[in-house]
């Protein structure tokens, strides 16, 4: 088989991508991700191959991804994945869900990741940690609670969604002006993706996070709050059980620290009735992105 001749300079590179041949230098200098041949003056020749394999990982980029990341999708060569099949919506998220669902139910940790790796291939951040993994999480919240499933169905599953998720949560700057956050589970709770997923939304908009997961003794938030001066602090409650605990907790923050917005939401706070909901509304953001973004926004102002 012939080898692909390069036929564009890096000008011609730059302008058809929009990147500056700096920044274009510095990714093949740092990632050696495509390598030019160089023509009789030494100057860079690119293949329709290397313009490939740059638009994709621009697009990554502009996603939200850092080029770090999107060069580790690379290497996972999802570059020419196919995508899921089609739902009845005409969103392949839906799909891919429950096939990922599917692998971890079976403890097919390959496939499951290779899911993953996939549904970040396709979608922005955004996307597979609220619509996908997100989801996911509600799902297997439910058939735990119902006893579909057993707890090591529910321990394997959460290990392997927890360890992509810290992948990427410290990987995003913080914006100063912002307040600061923190971040914990309710009282007894044992459960964290739901709150490393609300996590992370908040880093992607610039927030400086204080993560304490679980198992933190309610005198310790108060001790964290009064060294931190955060702005806000979300708990999450995934178990009905805890709800009343959780709603407590927030009631006496939120009396305690008149300064500072209390957040509740999980799988817990959603079994809540609508006569609850109402009265607890000042402490829910709501289940939708857009709403989390309206409720922070108007306790910003």
């Amino acid at each position: 088989m012939a080898i692909e001749k390069g036929k564009y300079n890096i000008k011609a590179v730059s302008k058809m991508l929009g990147i500056q041949p700096g920044t274009l230098r510095a990714w093949e200098r740092r990632y050696q991700i495509v390598a030019p041949k160089r023509n009789e003056s030494g100057h860079r020749l690119y293949t329709e191959e290397h313009i490939k394999v740059l638009k994709w990982l621009i697009r990554k980029v502009d996603q939200g991804f850092s080029i770090s990341q999107a060069i580790s999708l690379l290497e996972n060569k999802e570059l020419n994945a196919e995508p899921p099949q089609m739902d009845k919506e005409g969103d392949r998220s839906g799909a891919l869900s429950n096939e990922l669902l599917e692998a971890l139910l079976q403890f097919n940790e390959t496939k499951a990741h290779d899911l993953i790796n996939q549904a970040f291939s396709f979608y922005t951040i955004d996307k597979v940690l609220i619509d996908i993994l997100g989801s996911l999480l509600l799902k297997i919240g439910h058939q735990w609670e119902e006893g579909k499933i057993t707890s090591a169905h529910e321990h394997f599953a959460s290990s392997i969604l927890r360890s992509r998720i810290g992948m990427i949560l410290h990987s995003f700057p913080h914006n100063g002006v912002l307040p600061k956050v923190i971040a914990v589970c309710g009282p007894g709770e044992a459960h964290e993706l739901g709150l490393l997923i609300f996590t992370l939304f908040l880093r992607r908009r610039g927030f400086e996070v204080v993560y304490l997961g679980t198992s933190i003794a309610e005198e310790d938030v108060d001790t964290v709050i009064e060294i931190v001066k955060p702005k806000f602090v979300f708990l999450s409650c995934t178990m009905k059980s805890n709800v009343p605990e959780t709603l407590k907790l927030s009631e006496r923050l939120a009396e305690t620290y008149g300064e500072v917005h209390v957040g509740i939401g999980g799988f817990g706070i959603d079994t809540l009735t609508n006569e609850d909901k109402t009265k607890y509304e000042e402490f829910i953001p709501g289940s939708s992105t857009n709403e989390w973004e309206e409720w922070i926004r108007e306790r910003l102002q």
